[in-house]
């Protein structure tokens, strides 16, 4: 019964921090990655071009680059979070540096992308729309699923997020045929 307990805490945090999370709003996701998606873009560029950073706005000769929203991608972030809180079988501080790597990833891939399409949009390049809409639409999802699988891979992940916890308390229930 022991262990049983002891399952039913780590359930009970890691869903609660879901929850806390969720109702809290993704303003601290954004709070914390708005500053780390513009910044090192600004750096980048500032590199090969000489750009001005203004508010949320990368500057270079007569081309505005607003980072807005979506090119911080806080619902991306929150797709780790979630795939990662919600798998049963990992201990706090490998979730942790699972945490940490799926956005340390996350966030270098997402500055890459918008370095090269500011790059892109600033040489007029033809293809920047086809571009730009391609990443947008399925580049976040496919790169969080390819992040979540390469993760699952490396740190050995047993679980399935949300199945083996329905699994567990299943069962653990009354339900469960004796």
């Amino acid at each position: 019964m022991k262990e049983n307990s002891k399952y039913a805490l780590r359930l009970f945090i890691r869903y609660l921090s879901l929850v806390l999370i969720t109702a809290l709003g993704m303003e601290i996701i954004y709070s914390i990655f708005l500053p780390l998606t513009k910044y090192p873009p600004y750096f980048i560029l500032n590199i090969f071009y000489n750009a001005i950073l203004a508010g949320d706005m990368i500057l270079i000769g007569n081309y505005h680059i607003e980072i807005i929203g979506a090119c911080v991608a806080g619902s991306a972030y929150y797709f780790l979070l979630v795939l990662n809180l919600s798998t049963a079988g990992i201990k706090p501080l490998l979730r942790i540096k699972m945490l940490l790597a799926a956005f340390g990833i996350f966030l270098f891939i997402n500055v890459s992308r918008i370095v090269v399409l500011s790059i892109m949009y600033v040489n007029d390049s033809p293809i920047f729309d086809i571009t730009h809409k391609i990443l947008w639409y399925a580049g976040s999802t496919i790169i969080v699923v390819g992040i979540w699988f390469f993760e699952v891979s490396f740190f050995r992940v047993k679980g399935i997020p949300f199945y083996t916890d329905l699994k567990k308390l299943y069962n653990l229930s009354s339900l469960k045929r004796k």
